[in-house]
């Protein structure tokens, strides 16, 4: 029995997901051995064809033939893992979805007639069956190698659901909203980041997308206290998730108050 063969696949998106895969180094050569890396053409033009028992992919879509091509993997992938914030909830490029996106390419593009786009970016999901989502923008590259790792031993990857918050006390870091009145999306954010930006002085900007069960009523009431305009409260919940039912629902519900 041959070895089990990975495919990485690239859409809408900064390729900053695919760089975590590469940036792995000492952590994925082991890895490397037991598995066929089939089609990554962010590190090979070598190609092989499917089928493929793990699909890796990043970006979201943006395009007709985005929706084609998505299909065409997922019928050729055992199991399809979309990873980051692309390809699970639209990316940052899902900002378009609350705008004219006619208005966005007139202004951007020199020849807009010869740009084809759809009016929105929606993940993967809103197309296809997706098997895991692995969160983040970019992915983190622990959770990268625990997935694969699981992946490969047969067994369903655990990922975290908790909030960010947990991530910082258990590093011993001080809230930076208590402390400095800085706004923090992390009480409504998915941990796995390691609480990387409270780390540094920063607050969370929700890149890991909703926790399980989020108080977004909360969080809202909480930025307006620190001196957030509705607007703008609303807008913090339309960045890297936008998609995402409860960041989207946060949002519509500020814009009414």
């Amino acid at each position: 029995m041959g070895k089990p063969r990975l495919a990485v696949w690239k859409f809408a998106s900064c390729d900053g997901c695919q760089l975590t895969l590469l940036d792995c180094e000492d952590e994925l050569l082991p890895l490397a051995e037991h598995v066929e890396i089939a089609h990554f053409l962010e590190a090979s033009s070598a190609v092989r064809e499917g089928p493929y028992d793990v699909s890796l992919v990043e970006g979201s879509v943006t395009t007709e033939t985005d929706i084609e091509r998505i299909h065409r993997i997922r019928e050729q992938s055992g199991m399809l893992v979309t990873i980051g914030a692309c390809a699970n909830a639209g990316g940052v490029q899902a900002l378009r979805n609350f705008a004219d996106v006619e208005e966005f390419r007139s202004v951007v593009y020199a020849r807009p007639e010869y740009v084809a786009t759809l009016a929105q970016s929606t993940p993967i999901s809103a197309h296809v069956r997706v098997d895991l989502e692995l969160p983040g923008c970019p992915i983190d590259r622990r959770q990268l190698i625990g997935v694969l790792s699981a992946v490969l031993a047969g067994r369903r990857p655990g990922l975290p659901v908790h909030s960010v918050c947990q991530e910082c006390k258990l590093r011993g870091t001080t809230c930076v909203t208590v402390a400095q009145g800085i706004p923090c999306l992390g009480p409504v954010t998915r941990a796995g980041c390691g609480a990387l930006c409270p780390a540094y002085g920063r607050g969370c900007y929700g890149c890991f997308g909703p926790m399980a069960g989020p108080n977004t009523a909360a969080m809202t009431a909480s930025l307006r206290a620190l001196g957030m305009s509705p607007a703008d409260a609303a807008r913090v919940f339309r960045t890297f998730h936008a998609a995402k039912p409860e960041f989207q629902a946060a949002a519509e519900e500020g814009e009414r108050r």
